[in-house]
């Protein structure tokens, strides 16, 4: 029997050298911070949809390419996204998007997060190049964050990940719909767990991620501690034609605040995923995070090592390891 070094912060991780890869101080126009991309690759290059935040306070989306998803990033001199006046939920900007490519409508669908007096709301926008957007509006009443819909169409519905916040839980959620705008078969899919890592509120990290073995659900977790918050990251798998079904959670995080630029920010302890690139051809995943709501850095790992890793994973919460 073979155990994993939980000893070692962030073991199927590997932190790029060059973190973090996108700072405020080297973007084109003034900017706060810049964090939370949504990631998608296209036309051979790999982009990323960067929330910006400005000095006022208020987000908007850039996007930065790379032909490799690491350097050389070349970063649009305008903004992509702003809020968009004639949509009230946009009033304080938007932010913290997802990107998946939905086969059926042969669109890219970019899931984020509208701020209205009312709060935070999930909006949709479609898009077939990734310049010219179609905004859907609102998609579900607030308070609701951290969403991204599945790639593909199950059991013939749109099914999408969410999060909430009800009687003032925060767990996360998934919802269906026959059309993208009417939505139902609500139910709680993680929840938190009190007393362990993932407490205090959970979310959708990167859309999610199709393997032979289920749906991989990269996700954050939050503890409240006596100096702040810590966003760490944990992984679940999903039955590929059930997603309400949890066939594994990992009851340890795989991912979180270590590094100086992860523990020194805008809001310090947090690393918060929210792009994924998947390479076939070598398997390697690179996953894009918000570093203390300031920069974006990622990491790389092997997208088998992270199902195997869940597939040992005891189901016993009791025992609290993976072998």
């Amino acid at each position: 029997m073979i155990y994993y070094n939980h000893h070692r912060p962030n073991f199927l991780f590997d932190r790029y050298q060059g973190n973090p890869i996108l700072i405020p101080d080297r973007w084109p126009y003034p900017s706060n911070s810049t964090f939370n991309p949504g990631a998608v690759r296209h036309n051979g290059d790999i982009m990323l949809l960067v929330r910006v935040e400005d000095m006022r306070g208020f987000s908007h989306l850039t996007f930065a390419r790379s032909n490799d998803g690491k350097t050389n990033w070349q970063i649009d001199e305008k903004p992509t996204l702003l809020p968009d006046t004639d949509f009230n939920e946009e009033r304080w900007g938007i932010e913290d998007p997802r990107i998946v490519w939905l086969e059926d409508l042969q669109k890219y669908a970019v899931t984020y997060v509208s701020f209205s007096k009312d709060g935070p709301v999930v909006s949709l926008a479609l898009s077939e190049d990734l310049h010219k957007f179609e905004r859907r509006g609102a998609m579900l009443p607030p308070e609701d964050k951290d969403a991204s819909l599945f790639p593909r169409k199950i059991n013939g519905k749109y099914t999408m990940i969410h999060r909430p916040i009800i009687r003032g839980e925060a767990h996360i959620w998934v919802a269906c719909s026959p059309d993208l705008v009417h939505w139902g078969d609500h139910q709680i899919l993680l929840p938190v767990r009190p007393g362990w890592w993932d407490s205090t509120r959970v979310g959708l990290g990167p859309p999610p991620i199709e393997t032979d073995e289920g749906w991989l659900i990269i996700y954050h977790g939050v503890r409240n501690t006596v100096s702040g918050s810590l966003y760490r990251v944990g992984l679940a798998l999903l039955d590929l034609e059930n997603p309400r079904k949890i066939r594994k959670r990992s009851d340890q995080w795989v991912f979180g605040p270590h590094e100086s630029y992860e523990r020194v920010g805008d809001v310090p302890g947090v690393t918060f995923p929210t792009g994924i690139v998947h390479d076939p051809v070598t398997d390697e995943l690179i996953m894009y995070y918000g570093a203390a709501d300031t920069s974006v850095c990622l990491a790389t790992a092997k997208l088998q090592d992270l199902v195997d890793h869940l597939l040992n994973c005891s189901d016993s919460m009791e025992e609290g390891f993976c072998i």
